[in-house]
């Protein structure tokens, strides 16, 4: 019984989740939320209409690892000035969470 829990996201699987997490609606919905399964449900319902197979807690722990090391790039910029590394999808990430206050 493989959930895919371990299941490597494809750069397609990870672009379509930052473009749900991108949606106005998602943002609102993301912003203060502490019990947030629901949203992930919703993230996960929109991503299998898009042929994409991944549960509510393959979601959110990519959306958590996405922002972990998102924050991280930052800290370490902040302390180094040039950038040392990259991550993937670094500017798309970026552009969500600079709307929002940090």
């Amino acid at each position: 019984n493989d959930t895919g829990a371990g299941k490597h996201w494809s750069d397609n699987e990870v672009k379509a989740l930052i473009n749900i997490w991108s949606d106005e609606k998602i943002q609102q919905m993301l912003e203060g939320a502490t019990r947030n399964k629901e949203i992930f449900e919703e993230i996960a319902r929109r991503l299998m209409k898009r042929g994409i197979d991944r549960d509510w807690k393959q979601c959110r722990t990519k959306y958590k690892n996405l922002k972990y090391e998102y924050r991280a790039l930052q800290k370490e910029n902040e302390h180094h000035g040039n950038p040392r590394r990259k991550m993937r999808f670094y500017e798309e990430v970026d552009c969500i969470l600079r709307r929002q206050p940090l």
